[in-house]
């Protein structure tokens, strides 16, 4: 009875064992490959499927999602013989679980050869700066080659990304020194830079200062000369209206000579021979009757000024004729009467000229 018990249990668990074996359940996303009898006979999907117990043998399941592999850096030596660490990410899909299966042993071993060898082949006909500077044409290759390669296997490689290139030390360090001259270069030429425009700012300022003054310059003096212009107009207009005789101009003339020793550099002057002439014809004037103007009939007082100033007049002049007939042109200096006598009022008018400074203009 205990014997038949127990061989009833075994069956019992030998039933359940056999039908839980032919019951698999595969998790989205995956694939199993089943064989029976040691040979390939199908791929199961996702969801509940039905194998034959102690024929047929599951494989482990296979992940058909988008996988990440990083590899170790590799060495690889460039065109310009220098060694540099590249490190690679590879971003690929199992597209055939039957090829990834039973066409290569181990696809991430192979497909991480493959990437070392390929990397390899094409850096190594670049030089140290397109390297770092091409990581988009490296990885366009690298993802070619992949994919061609990979296909058979029932891979499909998305895309091979660079994540770090590596150079030696000591070619770090003289790109840090190149970078830093470069960096120290274009401080220089936008130094350089600003201070050329500030000095081209500068000079055109200055420029327009310089064009604005002289047009200021020159308006004043055009505005001046015409002031001028219009001043001796005036006196040339009111002199010919007046319409003076000789003997206010000798009068004039008189006015004007003692004008000529004025200055500190003048040691001596000449008298004109002129002057003769002129003291003369200021004596005939006051001596003489003017004419009589309609304010001169109006005022009495006026009258009688004049001829008291005109009476003063004739003798200052006839001194200062009989002065300059006797003594002849006096030095301002020492006193000394000179060599040649005044010529008479009717000897030719002549100058003696000596050395004077021109006076200030």
């Amino acid at each position: 009875m205990d014997a038949a018990f127990i061989a009833g249990i075994v069956i019992v668990l030998f039933a359940v064992l056999t039908v839980l074996r032919g019951v698999r359940i595969v998790p989205q996303a995956r694939a199993g490959n089943v064989e029976r009898l040691g040979r390939y006979n199908r791929t199961l999907g996702p969801g509940l499927n039905f194998v034959i117990p102690y024929v047929d043998r599951v494989r482990p399941l296979i992940d058909l999602r988008e996988q990440v592999v990083s590899f170790k850096p590799q060495p690889v030596i460039t065109e310009d013989n220098l060694v540099v660490d590249i490190d690679t990410v590879l971003y690929f899909q199992v597209t055939d679980p039957r090829a990834a299966a039973y066409e290569i042993a181990n696809f991430i071993q192979g497909v991480e050869q493959l990437t070392v060898t390929t990397l390899r082949n094409v850096v190594g006909g670049m030089d140290l700066e397109k390297t770092l500077t091409s990581r988009d044409t490296i990885n366009s290759q690298l993802r070619g080659v992949l994919d061609e390669a990979t296909g058979k296997w029932g891979i499909r490689v998305n895309r091979v990304e660079i994540k770090a290139i590596d150079p030696p030390r000591t070619i770090k360090e003289a790109m840090e020194k190149q970078m830093r001259a470069e960096r120290d270069k274009r401080a220089a030429i936008l130094t350089a830079e600003g201070f050329r425009q500030s000095q081209i700012l500068t000079a055109e300022g200055e420029k327009q200062s310089a064009i604005l003054r002289a047009e200021g310059e020159r308006t004043s003096a055009i505005l001046r000369a015409e002031g001028q212009s219009q001043a001796i107009d005036e006196v040339f207009q009111a002199v010919h209206r007046n319409d003076p005789d000789p003997k206010l101009l000798a009068y004039q003339y008189l006015q004007v000579l003692p004008q000529l020793a004025q200055g500190q550099g003048n040691t001596f002057w000449v008298i004109p021979s002129e002057i003769t002439s002129a003291l003369q014809g200021v004596s005939r004037a006051f001596t003489e009757a003017l004419p009589r103007s309609e304010a001169t009939r109006e005022t009495t007082d006026t009258k009688s000024a004049a001829r008291n100033e005109a009476a003063g007049a004739e003798q200052a002049a006839r001194a200062a004729i009989a002065d300059a007939e006797d003594t002849g042109p006096r030095s301002l200096t020492s006193g000394a009467p000179t060599a040649d006598p005044l010529p008479t009022v009717n000897d030719q008018p002549t100058t003696h000229e000596v050395p004077t400074k021109p006076a200030n203009p």
